[in-house]
């Protein structure tokens, strides 16, 4: 991933010592830097400390962030001593551009109470977030009131602020492309683009013939088709699939991928039950697990709302994301329950995989017209849920999100599968099936769940519920 960048303002007051503002800002940009993460700051000769006290201060660094705004991806207030609330303000607002805001007050200890060494960091940040809330802009706040810089809370934080500032700017101007028409029998993956399209969010269609036809025009000795094939072959074991049948996933790969690169998308959503078994003969699992796991997420049954959880969860984590079913309960546990596809999981998730034919829809259309799965036991692990959908009927973007964990608990099945255990699932389902949200949902092996809801709800503006 690209680094993050964060505009670090240090706050500061006259009537406080002022060396707790200078050494603030060495910790602050020193914590940064350890961690992976660039930053853009007054420097020590253009205000004192480089730290905003005043309002000449404010506008300086309002302009130095504005100058930087293509590289800011979200902002950092530190507050050493109680810092100036309007000086920090007046920054915020004058740099123009809005991206996530994360406030941290530095504590004070008890023998270090005295004139020299006194904070007021705790009071200060009540102070900051009052005039933020007054200029109505949103901010970010660490878990605990005060916390040091230096400190491992603080590093959390930090992480899962960047994660924030990665969903938002990745949200800003996202293109998804859905490839073919929505699957007769699944009414469940409706959505608006119009919506979405409120958020940024754009959809380029185009239909299956397109692309087969494309397909069609592509010779077996092409140097992308060979190129393509090597790259399934290399991908996943494929000893037990015709050749006839891995040539045609070549050639809808290599279509697939100039369409996503000329549409510059960010993702992709494919027609596929049965309409690719019955008239190309086979399905594109493999295809969209690697397209998932190259980070171009691909979600199946032209569900674009799930694509977006998807790529919501690879913006939060930097790593790759599924799309499941919320398939079966798991014996008489109420806490456990089977997620499932067919599949088109990326392979990290797995213990070990192979591609094989699709059992479901064999015997509708026939084997030789299904290979192209990648099956196998997702490994044990934690894990993070999201579900976005478009809920015409209030016109909003509605999701839920929370963690959960695959579990090691003995299951015999097919496809991609996984025994998950989430907290209270009981509760979870009923919400879901409440507020009448889609059989899919989008899994990442990561623990971002309070990000997703931060970024989601603070300052995307969507309808959030966090199952916690």
């Amino acid at each position: 991933m690209k680094k993050t960048t964060f505009g670090v303002i240090v706050g500061n007051r006259a009537f406080f010592p002022d060396a707790l503002a200078k050494q603030g800002r060495r910790d602050i940009l020193e914590v940064l830097r350890k961690n992976g993460f660039n930053s853009v700051a007054l420097s020590m000769q253009e205000a004192k400390y480089g730290a905003v006290e005043t309002f000449a201060d404010a506008k300086k660094c309002a302009a130095l962030f504005a100058e930087n705004s293509e590289r800011i991806d979200g902002i950092i207030v530190t507050l050493p001593n109680f810092g100036d609330e309007k000086g920090v303000a007046e920054a915020i607002k004058r740099s123009g551009f809005g991206v996530p805001i994360l406030i941290q007050a530095e504590p004070d200890m008890p023998g270090k109470m005295g004139i020299a060494n006194r904070r007021d960091s705790f009071c200060g940040k009540i102070s900051v977030c009052n005039n933020l809330r007054q200029a109505g802009i949103p901010y970010t706040l660490t878990r605990s009131h005060t916390v040091k810089v230096t400190s491992a809370e603080f590093k959390k934080d930090l992480d899962d602020f960047a994660s924030v500032c990665r969903i938002v700017k990745g949200l800003k101007n996202a293109r998804f492309g859905a490839i073919g028409a929505r699957t007769g029998a699944f009414n469940t993956v409706r959505y608006s683009e119009k919506i979405l399209e409120l958020s940024d969010i754009s959809v380029e269609t185009i239909d299956l013939s397109e692309i087969l036809g494309r397909v069609a025009l592509l010779s077996d000795n092409d140097r992308r088709v060979k190129r393509k094939l090597n790259a399934v072959k290399t991908y996943i074991a494929t000893e037990s699939i015709p050749a006839d049948k891995l040539l045609k996933m070549a050639k809808f790969g290599c279509v697939i991928d100039k369409w996503v690169k000329d549409m510059e998308l960010d993702g992709t959503a494919i027609q596929c039950w049965t309409s690719l078994q019955e008239f190309f003969g086979i399905v594109p699992c493999t295809l969209m697990s690697m397209m998932s796991e190259a980070m171009v997420p691909s979600a199946c049954e032209v569900d674009i709302t799930g694509l977006l959880g998807m790529y919501i969860l690879q913006l939060a984590s930097g790593g790759p994301s599924a799309l499941l079913d919320w398939n079966n309960n798991y014996g008489a546990d109420p806490d456990k329950c089977v997620l499932f596809h067919c599949s088109n999981v990326p392979r990290s998730f797995f213990r070990s995989s192979k591609m094989d034919y699709q059992e479901i829809i064999a015997g509708a259309v026939g084997k030789d017209n299904t290979y192209g799965t990648v099956v196998g036991r997702i490994a044990p692990g934690k894990a993070t849920f999201c579900r976005t959908t478009t809920d015409d009927a209030a016109g909003v973007i509605s999701v839920y999100v929370g963690e959960g964990e695959f579990t090691n608990d003995k299951l015999d099945t097919f496809g991609g599968y996984g025994v998950m255990k989430i907290p209270d699932l009981q509760i979870l389902c009923q919400y879901i099936c409440i507020m009448g949200f889609e059989h899919h949902v989008a899994v990442n092996l990561s623990q971002k769940a309070d990000a997703i809801a931060e970024a989601l709800d603070n300052y995307m503006g969507w309808d959030v519920y966090l199952h916690a």
